[in-house]
């Protein structure tokens, strides 16, 4: 402020003398008032001189005095930044610190667990050893054991209810059942159809296990010894003992329409049934003439599936209007689940835009630290 009232006095004064100066060049003008007006002007150029001095001291002055604050500013900077920086080490050691310590007691607690999961291993393998050992000791005391015919049978009773208990439902299987009327022979188990309509009585489709042992020992050691006639002969001897089985199967537990027109042979291993299927004509003949199909472990799970496929398509066909009703509402349900989809969208798109807006934003921020530490150097200021 009394900077430009001294600029605007200085320029009054200037032209204060042009005027005076215009209004000598007439010669009318007198010597007494030439005099002073000369006086005038050299007091006015003296006035003029201090003016200049004064001005130009009081330029230094403040130039000195802004270079003092903006020596101070940088100074405060310069320790603002250091200590920042000291703050921003410091945490970055605590951080560093704490996820050190954290990754050792992970990996400490990691290596702790594999060397007690390794160690539980090898004692399981070492009991396993023992076990095997002890289980070949007890080969020859299961084959003892299984001599027996009513060993045997329940042996395949137990493989097949295994079965049946895994792959159907309780209410799907009757046990030890009657399946012709007015008759005491039992089948071992039996599985139960639906009948025809909703209400109609269900059928039952017989199953009996059987576990020939005697004559498939003997193929197997005729195999074993390469003895071609003794196979033969044992493979002749197991056809004649499955055809009465098949025989006896077919008397005691078909009865149409009661039971289904044929019954399942479950044999319980799996190198049994190979051995029947490799017998020419044995298995057309126990299906076509008997009305008997034989199954393996393997081919029982199969058919079991197939007949569990069944039961669910039928029950599937006769809710057909509670399926239609639980898909409508399925159908409105996912217009629902895209409509709040599409406003989880939205809600997504809302919040990428505030984070490329804050991205934006700390970019600014670090030029302009960049910025204040590139200012860290003293200015230069004209005298």
């Amino acid at each position: 402020m009394d900077l430009t009232l001294t600029l605007l006095s200085l320029s009054l004064l200037v032209a204060l003398l042009a005027a005076v100066g215009a209004w000598r060049r007439p010669s009318r003008v007198g010597p007494e008032l030439e005099r002073r007006v000369a006086e005038a002007e050299r007091r006015v150029l003296d006035d003029l001189d201090r003016l200049r001095v004064a001005l130009s001291s009081a330029a230094r002055d403040d130039a000195r005095a802004q270079s003092r604050a903006l020596g101070d500013v940088q100074v405060a900077l310069a320790r603002g930044l250091a200590e920042l920086r000291k703050e921003q080490g410091t945490s970055l050691d605590a951080l560093r610190a704490t996820v050190d310590e954290r990754l050792q007691a992970s990996l400490d607690a990691r290596l702790g667990e594999s060397f007690r999961l390794v160690s539980e291993q090898l004692e399981a393998v070492h009991r396993g050893l023992g076990d095997m050992q002890r289980l070949a000791d007890g080969v020859g005391e299961l084959r003892r054991v299984l001599s027996n015919v009513k060993v045997r049978g329940t042996f395949g009773e137990a493989h097949l209810g295994a079965l049946l208990d895994q792959l159907l439902a309780p209410e799907q299987v009757r046990r030890n059942v009657p399946t012709r009327p007015e008759s005491n022979e039992r089948v071992d188990f039996a599985i139960v159809l639906p009948g025809e309509g909703p209400s109609g009585p269900p059928v039952l489709l017989p199953i009996d296990a059987k576990f020939p042992q005697e004559d498939y020992l003997r193929l197997s050691l005729a195999l074993e010894a390469g003895d071609a006639d003794g196979a033969e002969a044992a493979r002749r001897a197991l056809a004649r003992t499955l055809r009465a089985e098949g025989t006896s199967i077919r008397d005691k537990y078909l009865c149409p329409p009661h039971t289904t027109d044929f019954a399942i042979l479950f044999l319980p291993t799996e190198g049994l049934f190979a051995e029947v299927v490799r017998i020419p004509g044995l298995v057309d003949d126990l299906q076509t003439r008997l009305r008997v199909i034989p199954a393996g472990p393997t081919t029982f799970a199969a058919l079991l599936s197939s007949l569990r496929m069944g039961f669910r398509t039928l029950a599937v066909e006769r809710r057909s209007a509670e399926v239609w009703r639980v898909l409508g509402g399925v159908k409105t349900e996912f217009h629902r689940f895209g409509a709040s989809l599409d406003a989880v969208s939205k809600k997504l798109h809302e919040a990428t835009t505030k984070l490329d807006e804050t991205s934006r934003r700390s970019r600014a921020m670090r030029r302009m630290l960049t910025d204040v530490e590139g200012a860290s150097e003293p200015l230069a200021l004209p005298e």
